[in-house]
């Protein structure tokens, strides 16, 4: 709810009062573009994104063009990447952002960016970084999900290690995946702050050796809460606080959003759509969000608003042909288990 209403500014604030080093998008996309650069300038770390490039027709004209990661020469939005030194090895660490952002999100929010997987750009990238940069480690920041960032993995050389989002998978070992010049470790690491992944690496001679993985679950009842983040999340929350602690009813069984069909708070909601609009089916993106509600806890505007709100949140009633109906769930069924991602 408050990322919504102070138009992601409060994660922004937090992802620096935490200490974020790089980051790179999804969701940020779906506020307006002149919300996104400000708030990536307002970003203490590094936001990096080698796949949203500038449409052709309005670099002429961008409105952006003195943001500092914009690359006119090579129409790109925002910086491929950046070098750290951690622990005495040089590191250069890629973006890559959710590839299908226009196509899933509406493209009004983003008019004068494009996207895609771009795996050409990727190699190109990661040729010239190795080129010039001479890094020990290449590391590839990604949304694209497990199953892209594995077909990726296969088809672009020169990466040591894929650190990926967006499928939410909480992989306890990461797959290694075999390509023409070597191999490449790919993992996620869930959602919501469920889980840390922490990925040791022994580098010798500019080249990974070794690695130790971890999937570390995050019990929050047991860890003792950062007294400035606990300020920081109170202070953002207070003019909200009212309306997000509102009590809307009990939970009589757990409730979440996870499965790729459905979840019972998906249940809540498409039974909630089809008695305000009466209607005789109701549809629900399988959002794979949000965080669990207890049996016995009560629910709040605070939890609706974790697993609803979204930046372009109509709903509407509409009458379709059963011929449409099974168009666009063959869709998703193709979205969702195609072999090629």
């Amino acid at each position: 709810g408050s990322a919504y209403w102070t138009r992601g500014m409060d994660m922004v604030g937090a992802c620096n009062l935490l200490g974020v080093d790089v980051m790179t998008g999804h969701w940020e996309f779906t506020y307006l573009d002149e919300e996104v650069i400000k708030n990536v300038g307002e970003f203490k770390g590094e936001f990096v994104a080698q796949n949203v490039k500038v449409r052709e027709e309005a670099l002429f004209d961008y409105r952006f063009a003195d943001f500092p990661g914009f690359d006119e020469d090579l129409g790109r939005a925002f910086k491929p990447y950046t070098i750290k030194e951690v622990g005495g090895v040089k590191v250069a660490v890629v973006g890559q952002a959710f590839p299908y952002t226009p196509i899933a999100n509406p493209q009004r929010f983003m008019p004068d960016w494009t996207f895609g997987i771009d795996d050409g750009s990727m190699q190109e990238v990661v040729d010239r970084v190795r080129e010039e940069e001479k890094p020990d480690l290449v590391v590839v920041l990604s949304h694209n999900g497990m199953d892209v960032d594995l077909k990726m993995a296969s088809r672009v050389t020169g990466i040591d290690v894929i650190f990926g989002g967006h499928t939410h998978d909480g992989m306890p070992a990461p797959t290694i995946v075999e390509n023409a010049s070597g191999k490449t470790l790919v993992t996620n690491a869930g959602s919501n702050g469920k889980f840390l992944g922490v990925m040791d690496m022994e580098v010798k001679d500019g080249k990974l050796q070794d690695f130790r993985y971890r999937l570390l679950p995050v019990f929050s009842n047991l860890l003792e809460p950062n007294a400035a983040m606990v300020e920081y999340i109170t202070g953002v929350r207070a003019p909200y606080k009212a309306q997000l602690e509102e009590e809307l009813a009990t939970a009589e069984e757990i409730l979440f959003r996870r499965g790729n069909f459905n979840g019972t708070f998906d249940q809540v909601i498409c039974d909630a759509l089809r008695k305000v609009n009466d209607a005789q089916i109701s549809l629900s993106p399988g959002f794979r969000w949000g965080t669990t509600v207890l049996p016995g806890q009560k629910i709040t505007m605070d939890n609706v608003m974790d697993q609803t709100c979204i930046t372009y949140p109509e709903t509407y009633r509409r009458e379709m042909t059963g011929a449409d109906i099974k168009l666009i769930l063959e869709d998703v069924c193709d979205n969702l288990f195609n072999p090629d991602p």
